[in-house]
């Protein structure tokens, strides 16, 4: 089968390239690199340097008619997301219709389909159901939250007026191997980068705030069960486990045996303070549930920094 992965180069989109090319399917990568890593590319995948927006999508997707398309690539950023909406705006709204314009053009629609990688925490908002199903009604408290749900709808109108099939997960604060301990987002990895660079680790808020944190092995394999189903829809993916802040950095300090300070921070705009994601409609109906318990894949994640940092 012929595949695409948008931002195949990044964290997560790595991690799915590697097992799809592990199930002998044809993969092509379009990333523009911005925060992918080429390091991170598959060297039996083949490869487009190329941003989302750009009218050349147009061309590289009529070339290729893939079957599928995994759309991983966006800013994920939400206080980047916050300080600038229209940016945040340009990549995962126009970009992903860019995108999904040009998969339409091509070939037969129904034998399509397109898995969007959206978000499970800050697509919800502030809610007092916890964990929160995919009934709850979205509230985002970010641009970068909106901006996902408005892909969600565009993706649902596509589907009722043009029959191309589409799944979108809701995922989790996913963490792991490849996550970048440089960038703004992924408290797992960054907390990791600046213990081993014996630096303090800063904490937004009073560090009680909590998530829903997936391993991205897990997370690829709720990749691998959209692609197989038959039917569409809209999927958390996470472990209906809150994980405090301040529980994250014990596991790590632990883990790494590094004495460090941890300083505390103002809150950030566009962060929650709850986020948990009940997966029983994912379980039920794709046959995926979460595998790693946190504790294990943090050991793993650590292990596999130590020495790269």
């Amino acid at each position: 089968m012929k595949i695409i992965v948008t931002g195949g180069a990044g964290f997560i989109g790595s991690h799915l390239v590697d097992k799809l090319i592990e199930r002998n399917h044809e993969v092509i990568i379009l990333d523009n690199l911005s925060t992918g890593k080429r390091a991170n590319i598959n060297k039996k995948a083949e490869f487009y340097k190329v941003d989302i927006r750009d009218e050349k999508i147009e061309k590289i997707i009529r070339d290729l008619n893939p079957e599928i398309i995994f759309h991983l690539a966006a800013q994920i950023n939400v206080r980047k997301s916050v300080e600038e909406p229209l940016f945040d705006n340009e990549v995962n709204v126009i970009g992903s219709l860019n995108l999904i314009r040009s998969f339409l053009k091509v070939g037969d629609t129904e034998k399509k389909k397109f898995i969007f990688a959206s978000t499970g925490g800050a697509i919800y908002g502030e809610t007092d159901k916890i964990p929160t199903d995919e009934e709850t009604i979205p509230f985002p408290l970010s641009p970068y939250g909106i901006s996902k749900l408005a892909v969600e709808k565009y993706l649902h109108y596509f589907w009722r007026f043009n029959r191309l099939k589409y799944i979108s997960l809701r995922l989790g604060n996913v963490y792991g191997p490849r996550q970048n301990p440089f960038a703004e987002a992924g408290v797992v990895a960054i907390f990791i980068g600046r213990i081993l660079r014996n630096q303090n680790v800063i904490i937004y808020g009073d560090g009680n705030q909590t998530r829903d944190f997936v391993y991205v092995d897990d997370v690829v394999k709720s990749f691998i069960k959209a692609m197989e189903y038959e039917g569409i829809g809209i999927f958390n993916v996470g472990t209906e486990k809150e994980t405090s802040v301040n529980q994250i950095f014990e596991y790590i300090k632990k883990f790494l045996n590094i004495e460090t300070e941890k300083l505390y921070s103002p809150p950030r705009k566009g962060d929650i303070e709850r986020s948990c994601l009940k997966i029983e409609k994912i379980k039920n109906t794709l046959g995926w549930k979460p595998e790693t318990p946190i504790d294990e894949g943090i050991k793993k994640t650590v292990n596999w920094f130590k020495g790269k940092i």
